[in-house]
């Protein structure tokens, strides 16, 4: 069979369907339909910020309710349509297609809306969690710091002092690459708090109002030349107690029950990213010619387009077996590390070789695949540069 033209114009070829439930297929179709029709016409505008970029993600955002897309994954009493991992892994690849498409269709406040859901206080809850599922308020979560290494979170250097009396809590400390913080309403903070109960790690996580005195903005941190991540300072930030997220001096632990899934999640998402520029390279080989015939009939480019398939893949079953662990409540350190490694290497590579089909037009403006590719480099730090996963793997089966 000839790779290139096995799939029909609009589809691709590779994917997300197998071992995809039945009653999941239609679902996985209207989403992947609303975000190449909705949400990719909209990323050149969604792309730059400002006020105009805020105004189309909120009509993005009351579209996919008035579509039934919206808030997939999230539980149901908070207007969710409460899919179980497993089932909403296979619509997770089409939202992530656009790095826009999770924001647009409700499901990028998980992560933060399961912390809060298991580990805030009542007051906390009914006061923020229903709003952040709606997407009427937008949180965020700073862990890493411009002087610490963003892989020891033990080094900490960021400070939560308690009132005496038992009251309030006062920041101190600076956080960077903070994915949203420039827009966001809360931002969760890890501080060192030195805590007291047994087994603590010293660290405890607070959820703090940006609107709170103390707290600024400092810089944007383009990623290669695009926006989205933040540097910001807290300057005697005063949070009131019950904003303590969890247990003091646990933050670690819940730290951990996020990054695991965090991980699995990124990594769907890749899968979805590279499904697209895979597309895209296909799509060129067929429709670009030259004096002695298409780029398809190359042999060089069926090469490329093969590795991209195979990468693709093969990546796809270790992302779903780390997915499985994770909703089985096992330990997922190992697959979640292959995993991560892998979708990284792989939406780097697939870009990479799209970027080579396409020639100059790959570099310019005129299609995704620069953030696409942009997107693959950022993926090799992202959660833990790859070293530190093939490392804590290794260690980890050989002792085992």
């Amino acid at each position: 069979m000839n790779i290139i033209n096995s799939a029909p114009e609009g589809r691709s070829a590779v994917p997300g369907l197998p071992g995809c439930p039945p009653d999941v297929v239609e679902l996985r179709a209207r989403v992947d339909a609303f975000v190449r029709e909705r949400v990719v016409p909209s990323e050149p505008l969604l792309d730059a910020g400002g006020p105009e970029a805020t105004a189309r993600m909120r009509e993005l955002q009351r579209e996919a309710k008035e579509a039934g897309v919206w808030a997939l994954p999230l539980p149901v009493e908070l207007g969710g349509q409460g899919l179980r991992l497993s089932h909403y892994a296979h619509l997770a690849e089409a939202e992530g297609a656009s790095d826009h498409g999770p924001l647009a269709l409700g499901s990028a406040s998980l992560l933060d809306v399961l912390m809060l859901s298991r580990h805030a206080t009542a007051s906390v809850q009914e006061r923020y969690l229903a709003r952040i599922a709606a997407g009427e308020l937008r949180a965020c979560y700073a862990m890493t710091e411009p002087d610490t290494p963003g892989t020891d979170p033990k080094l900490t250097a960021t400070r939560a002092d308690e009132d005496p009396d038992g009251g309030m809590w006062h920041l101190h400390g600076r956080k960077w690459f903070t994915t949203g913080a420039g827009d966001a309403d809360l931002v969760t903070v890890m501080a060192r708090t030195d805590g007291e109960a047994p087994g603590a790690d010293g660290l405890s996580l607070l959820l703090v109002p940006t609107t709170a005195s103390g707290f600024r903005v400092v810089r944007e941190l383009p990623v290669l030349g695009v926006g989205g991540q933040w540097e910001i300072e807290l300057d005697g930030v005063a949070v009131d107690p019950d904003h303590l997220v969890g247990a003091r001096g646990h933050a670690l632990r819940i730290a951990g029950e996020r990054i695991g899934l965090g991980r699995a999640l990124r990594c769907l998402r890749w899968l979805g990213q590279a499904t697209r520029a895979f597309d895209l390279m296909c799509a060129r080989a067929r429709s670009r010619t030259q004096s002695s015939g298409r780029l398809a009939d190359r042999q060089l480019v069926q090469q490329l387009v093969f590795d991209a398939l195979l990468a693709i893949r093969g990546t796809r079953p270790l992302v779903y077996e780390a997915v499985a662990r994770l909703e089985a409540g096992e330990d997922t350190r190992v697959e979640t590390g292959l995993a991560k490694v892998a979708a990284a290497r792989m939406l780097q590579q697939v870009a990479d070789a799209a970027i080579q089909v396409h020639g100059a037009a790959g570099l310019g403006p005129d299609t995704p695949l620069p953030a696409l590719f942009r997107a693959g480099r950022a993926a090799r730090l992202l959660d833990g540069p790859d070293e530190l996963h093939i490392s804590s793997v290794a260690r980890r089966v050989l002792r085992d």
